[in-house]
């Protein structure tokens, strides 16, 4: 959902104040951003010449930087079918992003209150993590995905659902409903019931027991960043 902080420095320099002087300014421009230099030359009737140099550091600030990888992300993976369509090349510009945000990520954010909440799956590095077969190149030539929702309810159930449309005209649904545990500081494990199958008035649970592991790499009131055991890469936006 990293969430998800600028500074300013300014620098002010005021020249001696002195009764019947005469002062002159000289300003030496910087040869880079980070550097500033200022020169004042102050010339008294009775007093020999007085030359101070001030320089002036200022640190680099990245102003709106989440905020910038944030949208960045999310325009990488839009209408990309949950990142289906997406070639071997953009795959890697959504995971190069995603490597910048995790250092924005908070600390500890299995304990992050932003976790909760009902998410879209916008995008995975591997199309059959959400949805298993039915996200398959086989599955998604007879089962059209709707849409993928991951809902996260306190304090520790986690519901998974991919609604999609059957060989263009039965509307039906996979659902899946789970308990979270948090495995340390950034992992958890979900431990799921066996999937429960709708498609238009049939209803049934098929399966077994099945369990997932996930690190939350980045979490804001926008986005969710999150690495399957497996190495997956799943960005969830809140809905």
């Amino acid at each position: 959902m990293a969430t998800s902080s600028p500074l300013a420095l300014l620098s002010s320099f005021r020249g001696p104040e002195l009764y019947r002087h005469r002062t002159s300014l000289v300003l030496s421009a910087p040869s880079n951003l980070s550097f500033g230099s200022l020169t004042f030359t102050t010339r008294l009737n009775t007093t020999p010449q007085v030359v101070c140099s001030v320089s002036v550091s200022y640190p680099e600030v990245k102003t709106g930087r989440p905020d910038d990888l944030v949208a960045s992300i999310l325009s990488k993976v839009a209408g990309t079918d949950g990142g289906v369509s997406l070639s071997k090349e953009q795959h890697q510009e959504v995971a190069d992003v995603a490597q910048e945000l995790q250092k924005y990520c908070v600390p500890e954010p299995v304990k992050c209150p932003l976790i909760f909440g009902e998410w879209d799956v916008a995008y995975c590095s591997r199309p059959t993590s959400p949805g298993g077969g039915y996200r398959s190149a086989l599955g998604r030539l007879f089962f059209r995905t709707k849409e993928m929702i991951q809902v996260v309810e306190a304090p520790d159930t986690v519901r998974n659902k991919v609604a999609f449309s059957a060989m263009g005209f039965l509307d039906g649904e996979v659902s899946l409903k789970g308990k979270l545990k948090a495995l340390d500081d950034s992992w958890i494990q979900v431990i799921f019931e066996a999937p429960q199958l709708k498609v238009g008035a049939l209803e049934f649970q098929y399966g077994g027991d099945s369990e997932v592991k996930l690190q939350i790499t980045y979490i804001d009131g926008k986005i969710r960043l999150g690495k399957g055991s497996r190495g997956s890469l799943f960005v969830f936006q809140r809905r």
